[in-house]
């Protein structure tokens, strides 16, 4: 089945709660048509209902169902204020600076998702990535055992014998710079999670590095070898090997003469760089060079779903990451 198909109908089954803070933006409007008429998340806006419902009236743009929420107004202000003091009192917020930065949608779609009544925010169609991810950094922060933020990127190839089916994950591709071996221990970790959540593969993680089981001496291949083990033993169960050339990972011959015995070894279906440099070289090539579809990047290492996008993104382009999101925030107890 199409990933892009197999997301969409988790996230129906799932039915996750998306707040999208650009909410009087003309593509973000459409979107929201598309995905409530699909019933792929439950959606609130964020803006003036006048302007909103004004703009969608005269486009010919149905948003029946979706929640609009004014952030000026809202009766929610005054908790979500109250919450951020306690969050970065330290930091000098007071209630007068909360209720403040509360006018501002990105700020009020965070604190919506820190009191647990939506489930994740997409955002970025308008503003750019460094007002998306600030208050995210500040008030939802990572994950519980995680200091990095990473992107995925999901590449669709036309060969399914490629990956899982025709599909490999990527990662980073889109964040951190230069990781050191404990960051990418955690970048393989989450990204594997990732996959697993949104995907729904068995990740089967290979580090890459331009040496395998050392065939090279280097600092940089002894980085990726220590991020292997230290990966392994954050998530014993996790199918993981490394350091690791591309060949190696991806060709089931030359894994078996390079690693032998290894469960990952011409297997690999994730795809773990050493650096942000070679992970988006490598993306790119794949995707201009080898015809691949590239699906993201998709934030992870938050401790909710926030997903960025393209200031040139698409009306498809936000339906999908709506979907992969809500997929990313997974079952509700």
């Amino acid at each position: 089945m199409d990933l892009l198909k197999k997301i969409k109908e988790n996230a129906i089954r799932l039915q996750n709660h998306i707040v999208l803070p650009e909410g009087s933006e003309l593509r973000t409007l459409k979107a929201t048509e598309q995905i409530l008429k699909e019933k792929i998340a439950r959606i609130t806006l964020l803006g003036n209902p006048a302007v909103i419902e004004a703009i969608a009236l005269k486009e010919g743009i149905s948003i029946t169902g979706a929640r609009i929420v004014d952030p000026a107004t809202d009766s929610s202000r005054n908790k979500y204020a109250e919450l951020m003091v306690q969050l970065r009192q330290n930091k000098g917020v007071t209630i007068e600076k909360a209720l403040d930065l509360l006018n501002d949608p990105l700020y009020f779609g965070v604190m919506m998702i820190k009191a647990g009544d939506v489930d994740g925010e997409v955002a970025g169609a308008i503003n750019a990535t460094g007002d998306v991810l600030r208050p995210a950094f500040q008030y939802v922060k990572t994950l519980p055992g995680v200091s990095v933020v990473s992107g995925l990127f999901f590449m669709i190839f036309k060969d399914k014998n490629i990956g899982d089916n025709g599909m490999l994950v990527f990662a980073d591709c889109a964040v951190m710079p230069d990781p050191d071996a404990f960051q990418l221990a955690e970048i393989a970790v989450t990204t594997a999670a990732s996959a697993k959540a949104i995907a729904n593969i068995e990740p089967r993680v290979a580090m890459l590095s331009f040496s395998t089981k050392g065939s090279a001496q280097h600092e940089l291949v002894d980085k990726v070898a220590q991020a292997t083990k230290i990966a392994a033993e954050k998530n014993p169960d996790l199918l993981i090997d490394g350091e690791m050339q591309l060949d190696a990972a991806l060709v089931p011959e030359v894994g078996q003469l390079k690693s032998p015995g290894s469960k990952v070894a011409g297997r690999a279906n994730v795809l773990v760089f050493p650096g942000l440099e070679s992970g988006n070289i490598g993306y790119k090539l794949v995707q201009r060079l080898a015809g691949a579809e590239a699906i993201g990047p998709v934030l992870q290492g938050m401790a909710a779903p926030i997903n960025d996008l393209s200031r040139g993104c698409s009306v498809s382009d936000i339906v999908n990451m709506v979907a992969i999101t809500a997929n990313q925030a997974g079952e509700k107890i």
